[in-house]
């Protein structure tokens, strides 16, 4: 991509009602527009991170056996009269609407209801089971307080992974290949080093679920690390049984700030049960279907990065995720060699297929720097005439700083 042809801009200042750090850099940058509280359009810099974030996780469901599918964002009110979750005294975060037909629908939340209700379809007997499905599906919540930029939000992106299994043996196995898999993605989008598995309440259906956390700042949790076990435990069920139960001494523990990036829990029978998902085992008996949820909004992970890869000058994208590979700057020249060295090095890099932003646009070498740092694409490329003086182009890398002097025709 020529920077001269990306339709957006960066800019000096984030709107003045944008309090949080994440979506203060990412409009700043170009990657994200402010539509209203709570809701972000995504611009093509930022929807190629998002993108990339959703690849990882792809691959990842894929290798636990997860089967994608698109469900609808509209919902049929019945299904969720049968759990209970239509009221809005039970569920108060609901968007509904009503239809010029009459009647009523709701804009999801979440899918266990639709979910399980399509799959009684397709589930009946022991010989169907198991099943893993999952989605990235937009999902919308009237939340009352919508400040942390795109890390809370009204409208968002979510991967939503249900597990169908015959007994409680079958579930644990599968819940236990879709912990490894969440910590493989943390790691992959370059959250590892801050992200624990988390211990929290399990509600109804198991003594605990496990959210990931994040350590942050601007986290809306209170976390207890064991930074050596690489586990921590949720400020909400911390008390001495559950220390005991997954022998922790208090002392070991240290408190912390963090953002909840993912989360599985067990869901037992609850939902087949009220939407009558049954299978019959080898001898014709019936049994409701045991079912787990997995849940990871790849836009509060993208928000998250930005919370904790940043600094003064701006973003500080990991190789995995960042829009492009590489920034490539081509430096005012006077009679044009700069440029076309820049642009022959730009197609080069095209045809070798690294994906490289190219920043050919009439600017001071100031503004391409700093919009560069803002950006926040791994490793930079300069070509200016006196690197080309030295058939050279200048490497910098985003994150450590350091500058090195490379040969072009080793590009």
């Amino acid at each position: 991509m020529k920077q001269s042809q990306l339709f957006t801009k960066t800019r000096r200042e984030a709107p003045k009602d944008e309090v949080s750090k994440n979506a203060q850099l990412l409009i700043r940058a170009g990657f994200i527009h402010k539509e209203m509280a709570g809701a972000y359009s995504f611009l093509p810099l930022g929807l190629r991170t998002m993108n990339k974030i959703a690849g990882i996780i792809r691959e990842e469901m894929n290798a636990i056996g997860g089967q994608e599918v698109h469900l609808t964002a509209l919902q049929d009110k019945k299904n969720w009269e049968a759990t209970n979750r239509w009221d809005d005294s039970i569920v108060d975060i609901w968007f509904k609407t009503k239809l010029k037909n009459g009647g009523e629908v709701g804009l999801s939340f979440t899918h266990e209801e639709p979910l399980t209700a399509i799959m009684k379809n397709y589930i009946q007997s022991f010989r169907d089971l198991p099943k893993a499905v999952y989605q990235f599906q937009t999902k919308f919540r009237n939340e009352e307080r919508a400040k942390s930029g795109i890390m809370r939000a009204r409208e968002f992106l979510m991967k939503d992974l249900y597990s169908f299994n015959a007994d409680e043996k079958a579930h644990e196995e599968f819940y236990e290949r879709a912990k490894q898999a969440y910590i493989r993605i943390f790691d992959r989008v370059g959250l590892g080093g801050q992200t624990y598995v988390t211990f929290a309440s399990g509600g109804s259906f198991s003594r605990y679920s496990h959210e990931f956390q994040t350590i942050t700042d601007a986290g809306e949790d209170v976390i207890y690390v064991h930074e050596g076990k690489k586990i921590a435990v949720n400020k909400e069920v911390l008390n001495d049984e559950v220390l005991k139960n997954i022998g922790i001494p208090r002392s070991e523990l240290v408190e912390k700030k963090a953002v909840e990036v993912g989360n599985i829990f067990s869901l037992g029978t609850k939902f087949s049960d009220a939407l009558g998902l049954n299978f019959t085992d080898a001898e014709g008996k019936p049994h409701p279907v045991i079912m787990g949820c997995y849940g990871i909004g790849p836009g509060r992970v993208m928000g998250t990065i930005a919370e904790i890869r940043s600094d003064e000058k701006g973003l500080i994208w990991p190789e995995t995720v960042a829009p492009f590979a590489v920034h490539l700057i081509a430096l005012p020249d006077k009679d044009g060699a700069v440029k076309k060295a820049a642009d022959d090095l730009y197609e080069r890099l095209t045809k070798k297929g690294v994906e490289a932003l190219y920043d050919d646009r009439e600017a001071t070498a100031g503004e391409k720097f700093s919009d560069s740092d803002l950006i926040g694409i791994p490793t930079r490329y300069v070509v200016s005439a006196k690197t080309l003086a030295d058939d050279s182009v200048e490497v910098k890398d985003r994150l450590t700083g350091k500058i090195e002097m490379r040969k072009i025709a080793t590009i």
